[in-house]
């Protein structure tokens, strides 16, 4: 298992169909993230619109199921939602959420 800590912002005016869209994720989505070996998945808000996400991988290929979730027709719908709410915080070229390093770590 491995822990992935992600952050990205969430567009100020889009913040309330952000929350509500989470509110009632669908269920094809979440069915999806699973299936992608993904679980104990969390979103947090900052009071400033920054999301920091939470999960950990379970599998034995992250990018092969990255991919595989990124061509599920329902999470693509899903993200046509999501994503005009966010805005990427711009620390690496091409990224969306950025993956944060861990650096400690307590059982």
């Amino acid at each position: 298992m491995k822990r992935y800590g992600q952050v990205i912002r969430v567009k100020p005016e889009m913040v309330e169909k952000y929350i509500e869209l989470h509110a009632n994720p669908w269920p094809e989505v979440i069915a999806q993230i699973k299936a992608c070996n993904i679980q104990n998945y969390s979103i947090f808000m900052l009071e400033n619109h920054t999301l920091f996400a939470y999960f950990e991988y379970i599998g034995n290929d992250f990018e092969a199921d990255m991919k595989r979730m990124a061509a599920d027709p329902m999470t693509q719908k899903w993200w046509k939602e999501t994503d005009p709410c966010q805005e990427s915080l711009g620390l690496e070229p091409g990224e969306w959420w950025h993956n944060m390093r861990e650096v400690f770590h307590c059982d």
